[in-house]
């Protein structure tokens, strides 16, 4: 499976006819293949806005942890919020990483999940908690376990795993 890369025209490098619409076009086979000024947005610990479909229809915008491997988008959250349900039931999302020394350069990224992978199943769940300790330490620089599991309750998380459809890059750092 490839992955289309839009390439925005941007004003970086000064004001250009046709600026800010799509210049062209590549096709990449993961995102480990992506330009590294882009890359960089994917692995410097940048909180994503994630975008899902929520139970009225409207979107729901969530600022949280990036993580991808390969042509994947890795998406791990807590099973009792309700972007878990939204997800399961529109598994259509999208992704923008912003820098934020420059909001004129961000990654766009569209995908679907197509896999869910419970940390209670004993075949995949040690995945989903070594995965969700391995962001835990990139954005936090702390050793793993994972930190933030709500103590009131028996958290348990869940991992989708994402085919990536589309992606759009703009600017430069």
């Amino acid at each position: 499976m490839t992955i289309r890369v839009a390439q925005f025209l941007d004003v970086a490098s000064g004001l250009q006819p046709k600026q800010f619409s799509v210049g062209g076009h590549v096709e990449i086979a993961s995102l480990d293949d992506l330009d590294p000024m882009y890359k960089q947005l994917l692995d410097r610990p940048i909180a994503c806005v994630l975008a899902v479909m929520s139970g009225d229809g409207r979107p729901n915008l969530t600022p949280m942890w990036f993580d991808y491997e390969g042509d994947k988008v890795l998406v791990n959250v807590a099973t009792h919020r309700r972007k878990y349900g939204w997800i399961s039931k529109n598994p259509h999302l999208t992704l923008v990483l912003v820098n934020p020394d420059n909001a004129y350069h961000w990654v766009s990224i569209r995908c679907s999940a197509n896999e869910e992978l419970s940390e209670d199943d004993p075949a995949v769940g040690e995945r989903v908690t070594a995965q969700l300790d391995r962001i835990w330490t990139k954005y936090t620089q702390q050793p793993p376990p994972y930190g933030l599991r709500d103590p009131s309750i028996d958290e348990r998380r869940a991992l989708f795993v994402c085919d990536v459809e589309r992606v759009a890059t703009f600017g430069k750092p």
